[in-house]
């Protein structure tokens, strides 16, 4: 297959890799990608707007693409997917109205409530006198959302009412706001794609979103990440596919907006049970780096499965034994005003490292062709390892040997796990 990725970060370039890696993929092509998905072995950049429609859909047929694969979430809200499935190409990522299950929190909520999907008491509220009302009525710890997309950094968790109805206030300007109950306990990734009709789980996987060490300070897009998780209750996938994915694209296919892409299940297991914190219509960054370092099963006929309507014939998806960690690097000021144009040094000497790879996200090549600093979260540095102990020293071994100026990253990624 020729397959075309649509993005630029770490995120598409793990999924691009692994496509590069595969067998069933004669030809990769990263629009408009980044310094590192160039470097990969069959693949290519192309430049294109990836929130033009149109662009990406000529791109797409001049390339003559048996699968197009929509990599974030705004170009899938902005109805890329809809204008290339319906030139006639499979294409791997929700229409818009099915990718408003993450567009909008409100309408997640709505859909959740219809299928009986447990998740967060929460209102939806238009005006700060409603946001005071439902942090009454919920108590502290206070959980905020923009109602909108927010790049992973629309949440407030706080126990400060007052930067609670901060956050709100910046939200109502441009959107609704979602308040919610606290979920307490561990939180979980599950990845599912989805035909639209059968649902797929990958393996689950867990990501520190704030920017400090021991879950301190704001939140981020994503610092780090691990897979398996050893911990996790027997049985955990089959109760989320159960219970919680299979309900929601069955309720989206009952309202004539089928979802067929990614289904990303962020998950809280509360003293209560299972609740589901947020859903997303894409691969979630950085659990993908780690999910698909363990990935053995063709990505490329998965993928192909869902965006064909073929998933419930897929050979059952095979897994690595070992473990995989993603530590991120992000750029000084981030997450507030990250710096661009630092230089990089010290990449290719962790990818010579055993069980490491790199991922790029925020970088670029300056004028004189040198590896620059270019966005918030600048690299993803995976190790693998025969156990997550193992797969975290590897990954922080590739993390040490990478210089940028002013950088800063988390040192407890999957510490004691």
């Amino acid at each position: 297959m020729r397959i075309l990725v649509i993005g630029s970060g770490a995120r598409e370039h793990a999924i691009a890799r692994a496509l590069a890696l595969d067998p069933a993929t004669s030809a990769v092509v990263v629009a408009p990608g980044n310094p590192g998905t160039a470097t990969l072995p069959g693949a290519e950049n192309a430049a294109v707007d990836p929130l033009d429609p149109a662009a990406v859909t000529a791109l797409a047929q001049r390339l003559e693409a048996d699968l197009v694969v929509v990599g974030p979430e705004a170009p899938l809200v902005a109805g890329v997917a809809d204008a290339v499935r319906a030139a006639g190409i499979p294409v791997f990522g929700p229409d818009a109205a099915a990718a408003r299950l993450e567009g909008s929190k409100a309408f997640a909520k709505d859909v959740m409530a219809a299928a009986a999907v447990p998740t967060a008491m929460a209102h939806v509220c238009s005006s700060l006198a409603e946001v005071e009302a439902a942090l009454d009525a919920f108590g502290a710890p206070y959980v905020v959302k923009d109602d909108g997309l927010a790049a992973g950094k629309g949440v407030v968790v706080t126990d400060d009412r007052a930067a609670a109805l901060a956050h709100a206030a910046s939200c109502l300007e441009h959107a609704q706001v979602v308040v919610e109950e606290y979920l307490d306990g561990p939180e979980v990734s599950l990845f599912c794609l989805s035909d639209g009709e059968t649902v797929v789980p990958l393996a689950p996987a867990q990501d520190y979103k704030r920017l400090l060490d021991d879950d301190a300070g704001p939140n981020t897009g994503g610092m780090g990440a691990y897979s398996p998780l050893t911990w996790a209750p027997a049985g955990l996938t089959d109760e989320v596919v159960e219970r919680v994915a299979l309900p929601a694209v069955r309720e989206l296919a009952r309202r004539g907006t089928p979802f067929v892409g990614l289904l990303y299940c962020g998950l809280a297991l509360t003293s209560r049970g299972l609740r589901v914190v947020e859903f997303n219509a894409r691969f979630g960054d950085p659990e993908t780096q780690v999910v698909l370092a363990r990935l053995r099963s063709s990505l490329a006929t998965a993928l192909h499965a869902a965006a064909t309507g073929a998933l419930a014939s897929l050979p059952p998806l095979r897994w690595s034994d070992e473990a995989a960690v993603t530590v991120v690097v992000s750029a000084h000021g981030y997450p507030e005003a990250p710096r661009k144009g630092d230089p990089i040094t010290g990449v290719e000497a962790a990818e010579a490292l055993d069980g490491v790879h790199v991922l790029h996200a925020g970088t670029a090549a300056d004028d004189a062709g040198r590896l620059v600093t270019a966005g918030g979260r600048v690299l993803s540095v995976v190790g693998t390892g025969a156990d997550v102990a193992a797969a975290r020293a590897a990954a922080y071994a590739g993390v040490a040997e990478i210089a940028i100026d002013g950088a800063h990253h988390r040192t407890d990624i999957a510490a004691g796990r």
